[in-house]
């Protein structure tokens, strides 16, 4: 069973910087993906970036491609999202979703974090 408890979220300026956490417990990183989704009012739920096995692989959506930074904290069992140069559009809900090697999806979910971008 894997847990994931998002934190980091908040409030900023356009331009502003934010880094979400994920500390995840249960699986070692080895095996699993740990992902960061986003949901907006209005807007399908979107992938924005994944770490996979122990950091052999990563994924960035091409909407923050330059500005979003996914990294593990291995010693803390926590993967963090640095944002930076957000953009109003950046709004939504955040959450930090993992994929165990035995399923096809995202099959553990944290319980979002929100981060809204003023302009």
């Amino acid at each position: 069973q894997v847990s994931l408890v998002e934190s980091g979220g908040g409030s900023v300026q356009a331009g502003g910087s934010l880094r979400l956490s994920c500390v995840v417990s249960g699986y070692s990183f080895s095996t699993l993906c740990i992902g960061w989704f986003r949901q907006a009012p209005g807007k399908e739920r979107e992938r924005v970036a994944a770490i996979c096995y122990g950091g052999s692989s990563t994924y960035y959506g091409d909407s923050v491609k330059g500005r979003f930074t996914i990294s593990q904290d291995n010693a803390k069992s926590t993967v963090l999202l640095q944002m930076n140069s957000l953009k109003p559009e950046d709004t939504a809900i955040y959450y930090c979703a993992a994929q165990t090697l035995s399923s096809a999806t995202y099959n553990y979910w944290g319980q979002g974090t929100q981060v809204t971008v003023s302009s």
